[in-house]
């Protein structure tokens, strides 16, 4: 996206901040023994490991949680923050880490199946002012949905419901 394109979508959003607005929404259904994820005209897959009953044909959920802090790493600061910031990227990588055990999917005793130590590194390379660069990386940190869901998670409103087949 272009900074001029950005300026007319700020105007907009700024007359009419109901445009601004969306509710994305996700759904997995069950497809060939894995999970087929549904976002608008996009499907991709997700399984698990063979040791967690899987069989290891498609990214595990962690690898798309992980993915998904990633990429709005690397597309927000690319598409959106670098042209209103006035920051030229020559490239720009992040990776996101976690830790798990897997044993605590399995219900093992004594082991939590949460992640931990969650971690992000993100590099940018820039001919730009650093000034300008560290203002991007810190609008980042502000304004990322992905990165400040995990940073101050959401209540999730959970409904489970066992139906005969």
């Amino acid at each position: 996206m272009n900074a001029t394109m950005l300026a007319e979508t700020e105007a907009k959003f700024r007359s009419d901040p109901s445009t601004a607005k969306s509710s994305p929404t996700v759904t997995a259904t069950l497809v060939n023994g894995r999970a087929r994820l549904s976002a608008g005209p996009f499907n991709w897959d997700a399984d698990l490991p063979a040791a967690l009953g899987g069989e290891n044909l498609a990214p595990s959920p962690t690898a798309y949680l992980l993915g998904a802090l990633a990429g709005c790493a690397v597309a927000f600061l690319h598409d959106t923050l670098a042209p209103a910031f006035g920051v030229q990227i020559d490239d720009v990588t992040a990776v996101a880490k976690a830790s798990t055990d897997a044993r605590g999917l399995l219900g093992l005793d004594g082991v939590a199946p949460d992640l931990g130590d969650l971690a992000l590194d993100i590099k940018v390379l820039s001919p730009s002012p650093e000034d300008r660069v560290e203002a991007m990386l810190a609008a980042w940190r502000e304004r990322c949905p992905i990165y400040l869901a995990l940073l101050k998670p959401n209540s999730i409103a959970l409904t489970a419901a066992a139906a005969a087949a």
